[in-house]
């Protein structure tokens, strides 16, 4: 039997709560108060982007005539609010350009107006007895599925180096779908986010292995460095291959691979604004050629077929025997992609 109904309140109605001394955020089954400044202001940027967050759960008691909301699930989201609101910090420059480092009383009065009108989904829980209370409290924090790496990065930093590759990876998202190089299974895993973040680190620090992502998450979690340069630098490229191969047809080329992508993706860099560890001519890139790039990537993809599609062939070119053996082995180390890469930028030279 249902025992639980859902409602919407205002940020402002919390507050008031608050303020009346009638919200408990601290019952004595809640964790601890743990979220970091950073993990706060990015909850408070949701707010302020009007996008939504999950719902929040609560009980009510009467405690000394006094009709007292007993915070079941979402104290550190509520915690975090009220104080932004109190001006216990400000909004990181990592996850607003807009609004970054102001508090609440320096936003504009419209923005401001909007936050505390701000509605939240709360489940509201009557006539539950205390045990009841502990079960559903425990039921909450059992479900969950184990991370994968790209999901463990994205609980563990809210830094710089997140917001640009989680905002590559929205933007692009379509793109990697329609064109096959990514599928809607592994997009429910961030695999978005982990593809943006492994061609954000070869744009920032060179080609290199994807054990490294990690690093750069860390190095620019409070130091922006370079990723707003970096990051334009990815909509170049994507922009040049957008223009040379529709979704639709790079999803009819080997270029679908993704170990393949990432080797497109650098050496078309390479040939826009240069990739650290490329030791080959930048090819040119430009509007004009357009034709002629899709020409001689269409005849990579075609004679990889060719010497990949029978069970014998003989006569295979060094390099291309070389680039094929660097697709089927280690696809994600060092060498591998150093390799891929140099091999196109060589062929479009050509």
């Amino acid at each position: 039997m249902k025992n639980f109904d859902t409602r919407v309140y205002n940020i402002s109605d919390f507050l008031q709560w608050r303020d009346n001394e009638q919200l408990d955020l601290s019952p004595d089954f809640q964790r601890r108060a743990v979220w970091s400044e950073k993990a706060k202001s990015y909850l408070v940027d949701t707010v302020v982007r009007g996008k939504p967050m999950p719902k929040i759960i609560i009980t009510q008691e009467l405690r000394d005539r006094k009709n007292i909301r007993v915070v079941v699930d979402g104290q550190q989201r509520l915690r975090a609010i009220i104080g932004y609101i109190d001006g216990d910090f400000k909004i990181s420059r990592a996850h607003s350009k807009k609004y970054g480092g102001l508090a609440f009383d320096n936003l504009p009065d419209d923005v401001r107006n909007d936050f505390l009108k701000y509605e939240i989904g709360v489940d509201l829980l009557y006539d539950v007895p205390y045990s009841e209370i502990l079960d559903i409290f425990a039921r909450i924090n059992t479900y969950t599925v184990k991370l994968n790496k790209q999901e463990t990065l994205n609980a563990k930093y809210l830094g710089y180096f997140k917001q640009g590759a989680y905002e590559l990876g929205y933007k692009y998202v379509e793109y990697f779908l329609e064109s096959s190089v990514l599928t809607k299974s592994s997009i429910t895993r961030m695999a978005e986010a982990e593809l943006a973040s492994d061609l954000l680190v070869a744009l920032s620090g060179g080609i290199q292995t994807n054990k490294n992502i990690e690093k750069y998450y860390e190095e620019y979690e409070d130091d922006p460095g370079n990723i707003d340069k970096c990051v334009a630098n990815f909509d170049k490229t994507m922009s040049f291959i957008g223009a040379i191969y529709s979704p639709a047809e790079l999803a009819n080329t080997n270029w679908a691979r993704i170990h393949l992508f990432y080797s497109l993706f650098l050496s078309i860099g390479h040939g826009i604004y240069g990739v650290q560890g490329i030791r080959v001519k930048r090819p040119t890139i430009t509007r004009a050629n357009i034709g002629k790039i899709r020409s001689r990537l269409d005849e990579i993809s075609a004679r990889y077929d060719s010497y990949t599609g029978k069970e014998e062939v003989t006569n295979i070119p060094k390099d291309y025997g070389e680039f094929i053996d660097y697709t089927r082995r280690r696809t994600t180390d060092t060498a591998a992609r150093l390799y891929r890469s140099s091999f196109i930028c060589k062929k479009l030279n050509a």
